[in-house]
């Protein structure tokens, strides 16, 4: 096992600073557009700009602007003028791929019976629906909406996807809980290995039921968005969620159906106080001798 000594991430001491210290106001307009030339260049490092994100985060006003870049809608060495250009080519190829897409849906439909019924499943049954609403409420063409979400999915490395990235969250968040916390491993072991694994849902939804508001979903998507403190910092934030019932779970020996009821009970969260919670635990990690597979995970 090694000790985590991560060249792109923060530091223990960043990290836990996050939690120390009271948070600064958003990054607003006036700010933002200081961190560009008179070019539309960033001025500012990338690096600069994702850690003021993840400790203060964006004011409404820039979070469309900003998650342009997060995602890598934009590049973050374009000026104004090639923005300009890449959103109308992006507006052209989400056109030609609803022309392509009328095309071939009558084909689909007489090759597959159940095409529509079965699409419409799809997204469902991932979550999709509700997730694209929240890209719809933040951007205003459907190009935006569209790219948005295909960027987030990939820069997320599809963690929400139920046959890509769940599966293995729910597999790192066991091997997590097992490295940190092996007296509550030890009582979910005992109580069946679908203890951890109903947890499923916390994943698909991205955490989106989880929060008070939208603006909570929000902040906490733009952090995985920054890749800060580390990568994958959704299973920090699942293994904090859980910590949060771990002392109940205990005491009342709950199995696998009594976990997920507990868990499904964590509502009207506060973003920012559970970064913090995970923040900590990646303070926590990162001095520690941990297991390959997790040291390939997170960094």
């Amino acid at each position: 096992m090694t000790t985590l000594s991560p060249e792109n991430s923060l530091s223990a001491r960043q990290s836990a600073s996050f939690i120390l210290v009271k948070r600064k106001p958003p990054i607003d307009k006036t700010e933002w557009d200081s961190f560009f030339d008179e070019n539309g260049h960033l001025a500012k490092s990338r690096d600069f700009i994702c850690v003021n994100i993840l400790e203060r985060g964006l004011h409404p006003f820039v979070r469309t602007e900003a998650w342009k870049f997060l995602t890598g809608y934009f590049s973050w060495q374009s000026s104004q003028d090639e923005r300009l250009t890449v959103d109308s080519m992006r507006r052209k190829n989400y056109k030609a791929l609803c022309q392509m897409y009328e095309k071939i849906q009558p084909l689909l439909e007489n090759l597959h019976r159940n095409f529509i019924e079965t699409r419409n499943n799809i997204e469902y049954q991932q979550g999709f629906h509700e997730m694209v609403m929240l890209f719809q409420l933040m951007v205003e063409h459907d190009h935006e909406i569209f790219w948005l979400f295909q960027f987030f999915l990939q820069k997320t490395e599809h963690s929400c996807v139920i046959n890509i990235g769940v599966g293995k969250n729910l597999d790192m968040l066991s091997t997590l809980i097992t490295f940190l916390d092996p007296m509550f491993a030890e009582h979910l072991k005992g109580k069946g290995a679908g203890a951890v694994q109903s947890l499923f849902p916390w994943f698909c939804f991205c955490f989106q039921r989880a929060f008070k508001s939208f603006d909570d979903v929000w902040r906490l998507w733009e952090v995985l968005l920054t890749g800060k403190p580390c990568r994958n910092f959704q299973v920090l934030v699942a293994y904090s969620m859980l910590q949060m019932v771990r002392e109940q779970v205990l005491q009342e020996s709950m199995g696998g159906d009594d976990i997920l009821l507990a868990c499904n009970n964590l509502i009207d969260l506060d973003a920012d106080e559970l970064i913090s919670a995970a923040c900590v635990v990646y303070a926590e990690l990162i001095q520690k001798d941990v297991p390959q597979t997790l040291k390939d995970f997170f960094l």
